[in-house]
């Protein structure tokens, strides 16, 4: 999967399974790369937004017929590019973006993926407040969000003596590159950065403080052999605003609330495709394999 360069068709554990045991060099961010393409696919097939709109564009063709829209899978039509915005104070590129002819970007996503030195994930918090913060001074009615994993290396005791779990064929883990204690709790650096993020999302009106998300996630991966690539369950909690879960609930909910419910004369250009439930795509296995609901319209093709 590394070696690909244009947006895949995959499911969120096949992209995390990949973020757990990538062994190359993390500057060229190809280990976090089938993230990207996990959300672009997903903003497509369950949020409803034409792939063309999509950057990286997905691997998926629109037949439209009538008010029916069909969805192919073409792997030809992706690309991998990512998206330049024009923030307040400099231009940003952005992992993945949908864009509206007519009106620009109207959802962001912000993908970072650590796996260790976990005790810098506070020198992250100005990076990701000012990325937040520029896009929203031109775009305040821009819907972002910010997607975060990290390898959940955990520390061990075996026979009195305090070791770690981690991917295979890494040098060894040091205290720093730790997120899990021995008793499965995430140790403080973890801790407060969660903290910091709870603080960073929710932002509901386009009036709202710019520095806040509209969505944000932390997902701690696991590295275990039997399940690695798998989300830890338990933490963060499930009331917490950082769960997976939440994330493109919170999305769509913020987009279709600014762009479709606040502005009825633009909704025909603004709404949500349904896609047709006889759609090629939509048939095939790799649909089956996903881990969310297909937008499929409710009226059956006549």
């Amino acid at each position: 999967m590394s070696a690909r360069r244009t947006c895949q068709w995959v499911n969120r554990d096949g992209a995390l399974r990949h973020f757990a045991s990538y062994v190359g060099p993390t500057q060229s961010q190809q280990h976090i790369k089938p993230l990207h393409w996990y959300v672009a696919c997903r903003l497509a097939l369950e949020g409803g937004f034409h792939p063309d709109e999509i950057k990286p564009r997905p691997p998926f063709r629109v037949v439209t017929r009538g008010r029916r829209h069909l969805l192919d899978f073409d792997e030809s039509s992706a690309t991998g590019s990512e998206t330049t915005i024009l923030g307040g104070l400099k231009t940003k590129s952005v992992d993945i973006v949908v864009n509206k002819d007519g009106l620009g970007p109207v959802i962001a996503v912000s993908c970072k993926g650590m796996t260790r030195a976990f005790r810098n994930l506070t020198h992250r918090m100005e990076e990701t407040v000012g990325e937040c913060t520029n896009l929203h001074i031109t775009y305040p009615a821009l819907v972002l969000g910010y997607l975060f994993v990290l390898r959940a290396n955990q520390a061990i005791v075996e026979d009195g003596k305090e070791g770690t779990h981690g991917p295979p064929r890494r040098s060894r883990l040091t205290r720093n590159d730790i997120a899990m204690d021995p008793s499965g709790q995430p140790v403080e650096s973890i801790a407060r950065f969660h903290a910091a993020l709870c603080a960073l999302t929710e932002r509901q009106g386009i009036r709202d403080d710019v520095s806040r998300y509209e969505a944000v996630s932390m997902g701690l991966v696991d590295v275990e052999s039997d399940h690695v690539g798998q989300l830890l369950q338990g933490y963060p909690a499930p009331d917490s605003p950082l769960v997976f879960d939440r994330f493109f609930d919170d999305l769509y909910s913020r987009y279709d609330e600014r762009y479709v419910y606040s502005a009825p004369d633009l909704s025909s250009r603004t709404r949500r495709i349904e896609w047709s439930s006889d759609s090629p795509a939509l048939l095939s296995s790799v649909a089956r394999s996903m881990d969310y609901e297909i937008r499929v319209a409710d009226t059956t093709p006549g």
